[in-house]
Parts: C-alpha cells; structure tokens; sequence
C-alpha cells in the first residue's frame, strides 16, 4: 500500500479576486498525525474542506486515498471520519445511542461498545449528552467520527475551549488512534496541541505554506536556541550584552540569549562566576513551536508591509 493517503499538488482557490490558497503543495503519511497550522484567514478551513470534498478548487489536484473529493465523494465519506469544529449534539441522548444511531445508519455491524471503549467514555455510555463535560463531548464527536472505521480522521479544533485537563484527556484519545494505525488531519489553533500530538505540522500564512516538517524541526530551523533566565544580583543586561549576549530584564529576571550549545552555556556561567554573581535561580528554556510559529508568520507579516 502507499506510504501517501493524501496527496495535493500546486492547490489554489479564488474567491472573485481574493486567492485564499495559494498553490499549496503537501502530502500526508499513513498512520501519522499532520496538522495544519496558521492564524485567521490563512486558507486552513478552505484547504481541508476541499480536502473533505465539501469545496472544489480552482486549480491544483486533490487525492485523498486515490479518491477524487469532489467527484469520489460518497464513496470517500466511507473511509473518512469528520469531527466538524464545534461539535454539538441532542441534549437528551446518551452516547450509546448516538453511537448505535450512526452505526445503524451506516449499516455497520462494529460493536458500540468497542468505540465507546475507544474514545475512553463507556463509563458515560449512558449518560444525557447535556450533563456531558466539555471533554467528554469532544471525545463523543471523534466516536461518531470514527462510527464507520475510517482510514482518515479529520478533527478540527477538537479540543477547543476545553480546560488543560480535559485537553489533555482528548489528547490521549487521539494518541491511541494513531496508535491504532489512523491516519489523523489535526487543525488547531494550540501550539502545544499541534508540537506534543503531530508527527508533522506545515505553516499557512496568506493561503501558501512557509515551512513543513515535525516540530523539532522547524524549532531548529527558526529558532535561535535556548533562553537563559537568571535572578540575580551584581549583574544587569547592560553587562552580558558586552559580552556578546542578547539581554532583556522582566519582572526581575534576567533573559539572556542565544544560548544555541553547551559551550555558550558554559561560556554565560563563567561569566556569572567571574564577576561573583549571587545567583538565585537559573532556568534554561528550549524555545518552543509557539515561538517560531510567532516569529514566522510575524516575519512575513513585516515583509508585506
């Protein structure tokens, strides 16, 4: 089988004269977990539904499974799953019945329990959809998603406006369908989501792809290192910009950068002891998606200007 579920290749779409995709190109994995990143009106939602099928495109070609989206659509829709953004539901059903509904209506023999089981909520099987938490109704959206027992899992923003600890359940909902040999298309608007879940994520910025690679990647890509944050005394920015590091104070602590290896790390704690700096704390920080993502689409916004 091919390693390429989907496949798109020099994609555009227009609105009269507004190009909201922008000739992108990119493919996704089987089994892995590829996100789509990028602020407001990048072109994201446009790019997934044509992927879905449920928008054509001006020009470029499509392939999700070999299948056309556009002309294959039905025959798509049964080997995709779709967890639409803000999911929602009947507020008197419980999720064995929503479960059973779509089964049912799929013809599909699967146990309902199986995905319940799945998606971590038999202990709700029998619960009111409106006495549901915020997580535990995401997690009945990707059960219904996964009713047919698609190759493909579309989630869009499943994890939006929950707490850090729903979140953080849903995560390993979605873990465990990779684990299960899933490909998923994650679209999220969490940083942290897309660099603790994706296998790859690609970067949209005004409808085109800035970078595309795993999070590692594009962080040493555009990063520039590591930060060192000090509380100190004896010592202010002043005196580590004259040896040759970038300095900022904030709430009384000292960042200092680019610590990109061990030997500028070294270099700035011989400094310290040199000048016998009472240090208090001493933190190094890694910097992180959300770092480069701002810095990246913050570049391109200064380069338009």
């Amino acid at each position: 089988m091919p390693n390429e579920v989907i496949t798109i290749n020099s994609l555009v779409k227009e609105y009269g004269p507004l190009r909201a995709v922008n000739g992108i190109s990119f493919s996704v994995n089987r089994g892995e977990i590829f996100s789509l990143l990028g602020p407001n009106g990048a072109g994201k939602t446009t790019t997934v539904e044509i992927i879905e099928g449920l928008r054509s495109a001006t020009s470029g070609t499509v392939s999700v499974m070999g299948l056309d989206p556009m002309k294959d659509r039905q025959e798509l829709l049964r080997k995709v799953g779709i967890m639409p953004q803000d999911f929602d539901f009947i507020d008197l059903i419980t999720p064995l019945e929503a479960v059973n509904f779509y089964l049912s209506s799929m013809g599909s023999k699967t146990d309902p329990g199986e995905i319940l089981d799945a998606v971590e909520l038999s202990d709700k099987k029998d619960s009111l959809f409106n006495t549901l938490s915020g997580g535990q109704k995401q997690k009945l959206g990707i059960a219904i998603a996964l009713c047919n027992d698609p190759e493909i899992l579309f989630l869009d923003e499943p994890t939006a406006g929950l707490d850090p600890v729903s979140r953080r359940n849903v995560w390993t909902v979605i873990e465990k369908m990779r684990k299960s040999g899933k490909t998923v298309f994650l679209t999220t608007h969490y940083l942290e989501e897309a660099e603790k879940l994706a296998d790859r994520v690609a970067i949209v910025h005004n409808g085109a792809i800035l970078d595309m690679g795993s999070p590692a990647e594009l962080v040493d890509r555009h990063g520039s290192g590591s930060v060192m944050s000090i509380t100190a005394s004896g010592i202010n920015a002043v005196d580590l910009e004259r040896e040759g590091f970038t300095a900022s104070e904030h709430n009384g602590n000292l960042e200092v950068s680019p610590i990109k290896n061990v030997k500028d790390f070294f270099r700035a704690v011989e400094y310290l002891k040199s000048r016998n700096t009472d240090v208090k704390t001493l933190n190094l920080k890694k910097e992180s998606l959300e770092d480069v993502f701002i810095k990246m689409v913050g570049k391109e916004a200064e380069d338009e200007s």
